[in-house]
């Protein structure tokens, strides 16, 4: 009768909870420019609830705020009346989300102004006003506080748990915090996937997505949606008023990934964790907290761009010493590989391996393995000849041959190379010529291994000089049924990171979580991938608005690894791949500007490059890590504009040779499938100074399909006063630097 009666009260209390909202008196926050005002208040239900205006406009309306927790850890006794003798848990989910009184409510402020290990200007402003809602549920005791952080630029909110005797251990159903937006707002997003951020963006209203859903999904290696209205985050929308807003999250930490569950009819979005394999969202022991939740609203497309919320809502650097990280300008044995013109395996004659077993010494090489001592050898030469820092191999080590969609766990050792690469002279060779190589640890999704070689990988990469690794995550993660994006899983690329920081090392991950703005607090998390990069050029192509909406949705959270810089569009004329890449030269020169990273690939072949010199100066000449930006003109999914002006104190290589010491800056132009003649005035100049501006651009006729490699390059003296007239092509852009005469 007692669990009757528990189960009784528990879905007495879900249902009450159910019920339409009235709100009580509310508690107020304004933004410190008094644009953006934020209210809290509890329904007649208990239940906390906020909301968002900007000026006199509804951003999110009333939004309820909470959990649906799991019943006792552990079951009464075993079910023997079960086939199976179940195990169930001894009290029923429970809702943690109404029934709560405001028991203090408290108020702050802070400014401060901080500079990163690298980014995009040398200093940010961290300004904002705080509303910190302590609750109590009434009837359980169990204590919960809500934070809220209103800055000029949006809100960034959490749940915090102190810490109780009656709420110590406690594991998460699910989140319920919602996002009520004021209308059917215009969208850009991705479907929602614990697996995989690999998809083109979507451009609908919040009301259209389940329609198109389906036509947005691809095949992947790894991938699980869970709704046809599912979405990811950071998803940007624009209201009819003009206003943009962005959802996100920041500093995600011991905590699963965040998705987005839209009601197509109320336009509510509601949080939706990444569940682990059992299903349950999230593993507590208070005191504890989870990651902000946040919503940038701002009245210009340029002011989003330039928001650096996300970073803010992180801690300050936890490194002592961040003198071992720097900026890298990078070229790779990698294009060729994903084009399909080599490999990265060895030999053909294993169908299957076993480290430590299969015998490679003997084994035939297959003749298209590129991580060999000769190509490498070529590729560090052309990479020292034109100034770069360093160079990515892959397929160095053993185990490619089977390494793919086999649920095998023991599947690289990450110390062994192939007999065909001399590490100890390959690297002694680089030294030689001022590069050094990034190591790449491919897991295969097979974490716990990658985990128990990663101290003696580390080693390793420190005995021969490695300061940078990219890491991947490629296919089903291991243990089965773990999600790429579920707690555990999250938890592993931090330790990776923080591990990897006590060797001194940079850490690019690809295939992880998207960031959250992780890299202000560990800034050798130097860059990642997560999302759809330039791979995809090679497996059937990505259209050309591709990269004018990341700057919107992915680049929110940080830098990402996009690996620029193809020059040969037609794959076919050289690898048989049909595939084409849907970008003028003009256009990939761009993205060094548009597309921030302090990581920053050159990422065609030497070959490619030699016919087209004159534009791949502009790759060497390009600084990679900035004192400040400007964002000119932008457009979510249509084009972005911005200037950059280096960073002295890192500059490295070619980029060295060309800003050090001067008064330089650089700017760049990003469109779509559309052509686009813009004017861009050059304010951004020194006032007095006469600079010479180098401009590579689009010729009239070139096309991203059908004339990719039409460009023109020109000089020209100008100054603060004047404005360039600039052509973009179709799936084109441009790009100039300018240098002080």
């Amino acid at each position: 009768m007692k669990k009757n009666i528990i189960i009784l009260a528990a879905a007495a209390l879900l249902a009450a909870c159910s019920q339409s909202p009235v709100l009580s008196e509310k508690a107020t926050l304004s933004s410190p420019d008094g644009n953006l005002t934020m209210s809290f208040a509890l329904s007649e239900k208990g239940e906390p609830m906020y909301s968002l205006r900007f000026g006199e406009t509804d951003v999110v309306l009333p939004s309820r705020l909470g959990f649906e927790l799991r019943g006792s850890l552990k079951s009464t006794k075993l079910d023997f009346n079960d086939p199976g003798i179940a195990k169930t848990d001894a009290k029923p989910c429970y809702p943690f989300n109404c029934g709560f009184s405001v028991t203090d409510i408290k108020t702050d402020s802070f400014d401060e102004t901080w500079e990163p290990v690298w980014g995009e200007e040398k200093s940010i402003r961290n300004h904002y006003n705080e509303l910190l809602v302590c609750l109590c549920q009434d009837g359980t005791g169990r204590r919960m506080n809500v934070r809220f952080r209103l800055f000029d630029d949006g809100l960034g909110f959490r749940y915090e748990f102190p810490g109780n005797q009656e709420l110590n251990y406690f594991v998460i159903k699910e989140e319920l915090t919602e996002f009520a937006m004021a209308g059917d707002h215009k969208a850009w997003w991705i479907p929602g996937d614990f697996d995989t951020q690999e998809y083109q963006y979507a451009e609908t209203p919040l009301s259209g997505i389940s329609a198109e859903l389906p036509a947005h999904v691809c095949g992947n290696s790894s991938q699980t949606l869970f709704s046809k209205s599912g979405v990811q985050t950071a998803m940007i929308m624009k209201t009819a008023e003009g206003l943009y807003i962005t959802i996100h999250e920041a500093a995600l930490v011991n905590y699963p990934c965040m998705h987005l569950d839209v009601n197509e009819q109320t336009h509510v979005l509601t949080s939706f964790l990444t569940p682990d394999a059992q299903g349950w969202k999230g593993y507590m022991q208070t005191p504890c907290t989870t990651p902000w939740r946040t919503v940038q609203v701002t009245d210009s497309a340029e002011k989003m761009l330039a928001s650096r919320l996300v970073l803010n809502l992180n801690e300050p650097c936890a490194l002592e010493d961040v003198s071992w990280i720097h900026p890298v300008k990078y070229m790779g044995v990698w294009w060729e590989m994903i084009a399909g013109a080599g490999s990265w395996s060895y030999t053909d004659d294993f169908p299957s391996v076993m480290l430590g077993v299969t015998d490679y010494e003997n084994a035939k090489p297959n003749g298209k393995h590129s991580a060999n001592n000769e190509k490498v050898r070529a590729y560090i030469d052309f990479a020292a000849e034109n100034g770069f820092d360093a160079l990515l191999v892959e397929g160095w080590n053993i185990g490619w041959e089977d390494w793919a969609n086999c649920n095998k766990d023991y599947v690289f050792d990450f110390q062994t190379p192939y007999p065909d690469f001399d590490i100890d002279a390959l690297n002694a060779y680089a030294h030689s010529k001022g590069i050094k190589l990034v190591m790449h640890h491919e897991s295969s999704s097979s974490v716990r291994n990658y985990e128990r070689h990663m101290e003696a990988a580390y080693n390793l990469m420190n005995r021969y000089g490695y300061d940078a690794v990219k890491s991947g995550y490629v296919g089903d993660i291991l243990p089965h049924g773990e999600h790429h994006y579920s707690q555990w899983i999250i938890n592993h690329y931090l330790y990776a990171v923080t591990e990897a920081a006590r060797h001194h090392i940079m850490v690019n991950a690809h295939e992880a979580v998207r960031p959250t703005g992780l890299c202000r607090t560990y800034p050798n998390l130097i860059g990642n991938e997560s999302a759809r990069g330039t791979e995809y050029q090679a497996f059937g192509g990505t259209e050309p608005n591709h990269t004018t909406i990341l700057q919107f949705t992915r680049l929110n959270g940080g830098p990402m690894d996009f690996t620029p810089g193809i020059f040969e569009q037609d794959l076919k004329s050289w690898c048989g791949n049909d595939s084409w890449v849907n970008a003028t030269i003009a256009n990939q020169l761009s993205l060094y500007l548009t597309m921030y990273s302090p990581l920053q690939m050159a990422a065609d072949t030497p070959d490619h490059y030699r016919p087209y010199m004159d534009a791949f100066q502009f790759i060497k000449d390009v600084a990679v890590d900035w004192d400040e930006s400007v964002y000119i003109d932008a457009e979510p999914n249509d084009y972005v504009i911005v200037a950059r002006k280096p960073k002295q104190s890192t500059l490295s290589g070619s980029a060295a040779a060309f800003n050090k010491g001067q008064d330089t800056w650089f700017l760049g132009g990003t469109t779509d499938e559309n052509a686009r003649d813009v004017s861009v005035a050059l304010d951004f100049l020194s006032e007095g100074k006469t600079y010479e501006a180098t401009i590579y651009q689009d010729s009239a006729d070139a096309h991203y399909r059908n004339n990719p490699k039409a460009y023109t390059i020109s000089k020209s003296k100008v100054s603060s006063k004047d404005s360039l007239q600039l052509h973009m092509a179709p799936g084109g852009g441009f790009a100039v630097s300018f240098r002080a005469l």
